[in-house]
């Protein structure tokens, strides 16, 4: 799980002036963890990996897929 990644990853996007939202339950199976809105910018989604977390193939499918729609989506690896 990648609650304290999570954690300072929404603060830093919520000083930037972004609407940060957890997507902890959703019905898309393989969606990135947060949702993150601000006027003027495309919507952004993060993907937060722990140290030894790995990113699944369907994670991968998902963040293509959103880039597809025009959103813009990233995937966060925290530090050793």
């Amino acid at each position: 799980m990648a609650s304290k990644l999570q954690t300072k990853t929404i603060k830093e996007y919520e000083k930037k002036g972004y609407y940060v939202i957890n997507l902890s339950v959703t019905n898309k199976a393989g969606i990135a963890d947060l949702l993150c809105l601000k006027d003027g910018c495309k919507p952004l989604f993060i993907e937060c990996k722990e140290v030894n977390d790995t990113v699944k193939p369907l994670q991968l499918y998902r963040q293509k897929e959103l880039i597809s729609l025009g959103f813009e989506s990233i995937i966060i690896q925290a530090d050793k």
